[in-house]
């Protein structure tokens, strides 16, 4: 049984203090693959102490010395790119393609683009006859990541970070420390400094907090839950240090009838399933045109019919089971809940699919004759769960769009390319997608409202790890 050690200082590292271990799942065995010896806010602080200490050289480095050690990230990490998705698999139960295909490609193409944007961007600039604003690193960064695309949110964030001259300490989600463990390794190997990157395993609460109340850290980059985030700001608030959240979202996908129906709404389908519904960014409410719905209803009903569920070691192209017990009974509840309120049940239901009787595997699930005040319709589920709402003309779509605390995505399917510009402008969302076209690592991803605020990817998480500064006089007269 593996146990999980903290990365501080360079070296990988026992806790300070006991706080005892915590059990390493496979959702799809049920079975315990590993244990992490768990942290505490001492452990925290000792983290932050070494990267504080390595901010003041490592600030000053170059950006072509910075560079040449992400490049060096990169090779190693590409070399175990294998280990990474078996990880993620063994972890929280995506499947052997996708998480080799999507999972773990995010880690390569988070670094690559990222790479890109800090040769491309303008680090110095210019300002009236005598001034300079250059871009300088603002200091200690903690990161607290997820469990649902684990190396997604590890790259989106390390990369940005340490490219701009920041030092920083990692909380990974305590349910999918496995990746996190190579990247660390991979981090190590390549050379950086002591103290430039850091790893502390540990609950939101003791862990998380500890980074979020200390003065030493200028940044919190959090994703997770609203509920979390909302934890996070609060207590960084007393030391003015800057939030940046991505957090969740409860997404519409808007079904005109000018539109090939039954492309759209398959496609609709197997995106909201597809990660078995752990996405925050997956299109769970279907918003149809009225004309259209009951087609719509059947060809999603259909669909939904034909998602397979299966074992995640194995190759193909399936769904695998929810990340964990907690999650598992969540979506049950919320399956559950939908039937109480009388939405009408399609397709899947409560339980586990048919022939299995092991593992956190839930039933794709498609609820119709639902109206935007449903709890299933305003709730985050996170599981393989689709709302369908019927609408009567563009403006009701876009007012049931609009009418949920939350803004991260939205998407729009329509056969008229100006309709479909005119409702992505109207549409408060971070990312609006047109017709299946997805978003490359270049774009901004980041929400309005209650989904967060900042933004990740490419030149935009670039710029959230950097602070301006202003030299008047840089040029003398």
């Amino acid at each position: 049984m593996k146990t999980l050690l903290h990365y501080i200082d360079g070296a990988f590292v026992s806790p300070v203090t006991d706080m005892g271990r915590f059990a390493v799942v496979n959702p799809a065995t049920e079975e315990q693959v590993a244990e992490i010896a768990m942290g505490s806010a001492d452990d925290a602080n000792l983290a932050i102490a070494a990267a504080h200490r390595a901010f003041q050289s490592y600030s000053l480095t170059t950006l072509d010395e910075r560079i040449a050690l992400m490049e060096k990230l990169l090779e190693v990490y590409m070399r175990r790119y294998g280990e990474v998705a078996e990880a993620i698999t063994t972890e929280m139960g995506a499947p052997k393609d996708f998480s080799y295909n999507a999972q773990a490609e995010c880690g390569s193409g988070h670094i690559k683009e990222t790479l890109k944007a800090a040769r491309e961007l303008d680090w110095e600039v210019r300002s009236g006859a005598r001034g300079n604003v250059v871009r300088e690193p603002i200091g200690v960064c903690g990161l607290i990541t997820p469990w649902n695309w684990p190396m997604n949110q590890v790259a989106a964030k390390v990369a940005p970070a340490l490219l701009a001259g920041c030092t920083v300490v990692l909380k990974p989600s305590e349910q999918s420390p496995l990746s996190a463990q190579i990247f660390a390794e991979c981090v190590h190997e390549a050379g950086y400094p002591a103290g430039v990157f850091n790893m502390v395993h540990g609950t939101g609460v003791e862990v998380g907090n500890a980074l979020s109340v200390h003065p030493d850290i200028e940044l919190m980059s959090f994703t997770g839950s609203t509920r979390a985030g909302i934890a996070v700001a609060k207590a960084a608030a007393e030391s003015v240090k800057r939030v940046s959240q991505e957090l969740g979202g409860k997404s519409p996908n808007i079904v005109f009838a000018d539109v090939d129906v039954e492309k759209a709404v398959k496609r609709g389908v197997l995106h909201c399933m597809s990660n078995t519904g752990q996405s925050c960014n997956a299109p769970t409410r279907m918003l149809v045109e009225a004309s259209v719905y009951d087609k719509a209803v059947e060809i999603a009903a259909a669909t939904a019919a034909k998602v397979k569920v299966g074992d995640p070691t194995q190759p193909g192209n399936h769904i695998g089971p929810l990340a964990s017990k907690i999650q598992f009974e969540r979506v049950q509840h919320w399956i559950e809940e939908g039937i109480a309120e009388g939405a009408r049940l399609v397709a899947g239901g409560p339980g586990r699919p048919d022939g299995i009787e092991k593992g956190y595997y839930a039933r794709p699930t498609v609820f119709a004759g639902v109206n935007n005040q449903m709890k299933i319709a305003r709730n985050e589920i996170f599981g393989p769960v689709l709302v369908m709402i019927p609408f009567k003309d563009l403006d009701e779509a876009i007012a049931i769009a609009n009418d949920t605390p939350y803004g991260l995505a939205a998407y729009v399917q329509t056969g008229d390319h100006a309709k479909a510009l005119y409702v992505a402008k109207r549409l408060r969302a971070g990312s609006v997608y047109l017709n299946g076209v997805g978003q490359d690592y270049s774009s901004p991803f980041g929400g309005f409202k209650q989904s967060g605020n900042g933004r990740e990817w490419g030149k935009y998480g670039l710029l959230d790890f950097l602070e301006f500064k202003a030299i008047n006089g840089y040029y003398e007269a």
